[in-house]
C-alpha cells in the first residue's frame, strides 16, 4: 500500500511545529497551577467561580484537562510517524490548543454560565478524535484505529460528564471510564514503546539478553487488562471485580518484569518508564485490595495509585522522552529531569501513604500534592526552551 509523500512544510514558529510541544508544555504548566488550586480549596477553604464541587472540578479537570492535553500531544505527533502524512501544524495547531485552553477557563469560570461553559469544554476532545480519525482513515492506518476509538471514549465521558453534573446527577461513572481508557491506554501504549526503547538501548549497550518480544502472554494480559478495567468500570465494588483486578495485576507485574527494568538503571531516562508501567500494577493491586478488603484501604487511596502514580508517572516519563528526541537533544536525564522524575514518585507515593501514617491528613495531602505539582514546575523550567526554541541541527 502506498502512503502519500510528504510535502515541504511552511515555516511556522517552533512552538507550532508539532503537537507535543505547546500540549506537553500547557500540560505541565496546568498541572503546576492546577493542584496547588486544588489544595487551597481543599485545605485553606478557598472558593473558586466554578459551578463544581471542587472535589468534582479536581477530579475533571485532571483527567479531561490535564491528561487529555497529554493525550493530544502525543496522538498529534505519533500520528504522522505511523502515516508519513504532515503533521498538524500551525494555525489548526493553535485552534486546537486554543480549544483546550478556552475549556479549561471555562470550567475555572463556570459558576455564571455552567450550561455554556460545558458545551465550550466538550468541544476540544471532539476536534481531537475527529483530527485522529481523520489521518487514520485517510492513510488507512488500521492498526492504530483502537487508539483513536479510545480517544473517543473519553470525548464521551466528558460530554457524560457535563450533562450528569448539569443535572446533578452522579459524575463518578464517567470519571471512572475516562480513568479506565487511561490505564488501558497506558497498557497499549506502554507495552509497545518500554519493550522497544529498552531492546534497542540494550543492543547500543552491546547486550545480548534482551526483552521478551510481543506474544501470547502479552496478548492474554492485554486482553484480562481490558476486561477488568470494563468490570471496574460497571461494578467498582463487586467481588469479582476484586478477584479481577487482583489477576490482571499479577499478569501485568509478570509482563512489565520480563522488560528487564534491571537493566536500564544507568539510564533514568528508560527506567522511568518502566516504573511508569509498574505502577499500573500497583494500582490494579490496590484496587483490589479496597474491594476486597475494604478496612484495610479506602478506594480513592487505592485510586490514585493510578492518578498519581501510573498516569503521573508515565506521562512524565513520555513528555521527557518525547521532547529531547524530536528536538534534538541527547537521549539522557540531566539532572532536572532525575528531579522531576524523583517529586512525581515521592509525591504519589505519599498520597497512597496518607490513611496509614500519624500525621494530619490535610497536612500530608498538600505535602503530597504539592511534591507532585513541583515535577511539573520543574519541567516547565527544565523544557520549555526546548519546546519553544528551534530543534537542534
Amino acid at each position: 500500500m502506498s502512503m502519500p509523500v510528504r510535502e515541504a512544510p511552511k515555516p511556522t514558529i517552533p512552538l507550532l511545529e508539532q503537537g507535543f510541544r505547546p500540549f506537553f508544555l500547557g500540560a505541565a504548566l496546568f498541572a503546576g497551577l492546577a493542584v496547588p488550586a486544588w489544595i487551597a480549596s481543599f485545605g485553606a477553604g478557598a472558593e473558586w467561580p466554578t459551578h463544581l464541587a471542587p472535589v468534582t472540578w479536581h477530579a475533571h479537570e485532571m483527567i479531561f484537562g490535564y491528561f487529555g492535553a497529554v493525550i493530544g500531544g502525543f496522538i498529534l505527533t505519533a500520528i504522522p510517524n505511523w502515516t508519513t502524512r504532515l503533521p498538524v501544524r500551525g494555525g489548526p495547531l493553535a485552534a486546537l490548543v486554543g480549544l483546550w485552553l478556552a475549556g479549561r477557563v471555562a470550567m475555572a469560570t463556570s459558576a455564571s454560565w455552567p450550561i455554556t461553559a460545558a458545551s465550550l469544554d466538550m468541544v476540544y476532545l471532539i476536534v481531537l478524535s475527529l483530527v485522529a480519525w481523520r489521518e487514520l482513515i485517510a492513510s488507512r492506518n488500521i492498526k492504530n484505529l483502537p487508539i483513536c476509538a479510545l480517544i473517543a471514549l473519553v470525548a464521551i465521558a466528558n460530554i457524560g460528564f457535563h450533562v450528569a453534573a448539569l443535572n446533578d446527577g452522579d459524575t463518578t461513572i464517567f470519571v471512572r471510564i475516562a480513568l479506565g481508557i487511561a490505564a488501558v491506554l497506558i497498557g497499549l501504549i506502554g507495552g509497545r514503546i518500554v519493550p522497544s526503547f529498552t531492546h534497542n538501548w540494550l543492543v547500543k549497550q552491546g547486550e545480548t539478553t534482551l526483552p521478551v518480544p510481543f506474544g501470547s502472554f502479552d496478548k492474554v494480559a492485554v486482553g484480562v487488562l481490558a476486561a477488568t478495567v470494563i468490570a471496574w468500570m460497571a461494578q467498582p465494588d463487586a467481588a469479582a471485580t476484586g478477584a479481577a483486578l487482583a489477576v490482571a495485576a499479577l499478569l501485568h507485574a509478570v509482563r512489565v518484569t520480563r522488560w528487564r527494568f534491571w537493566a536500564t538503571a544507568r539510564e533514568p531516562l528508560l527506567l522511568i518508564l518502566h516504573i511508569g508501567s509498574y505502577w499500573l500494577a500497583v494500582w490494579l493491586a490496590l484496587q483490589a485490595l479496597s474491594v476486597l478488603a475494604p478496612e484495610i484501604l479506602d478506594g480513592s487511596t487505592a485510586l490514585h495509585a493510578l492518578t498519581t502514580g501510573a498516569v503521573g508517572t508515565m506521562t512524565l516519563a513520555v513528555m521527557t522522552r518525547a521532547i529531547r528526541g524530536h528536538t534534538g537533544h541527547a537521549l539522557t536525564a540531566d539532572g532536572a529531569t532525575v528531579g522531576c522524575y524523583a517529586l512525581v514518585i515521592l509525591g504519589a507515593l505519599l498520597r497512597i501513604a496518607v490513611p496509614f501514617v500519624p500525621f494530619d491528613r490535610v497536612w500530608m495531602l498538600a505535602t503530597s500534592g504539592s511534591l507532585w505539582a513541583s515535577a511539573f514546575v520543574v519541567f516547565v523550567i527544565s523544557y520549555g526552551k526546548m519546546v519553544m526554541g528551534p530543534r537542534r541541527p
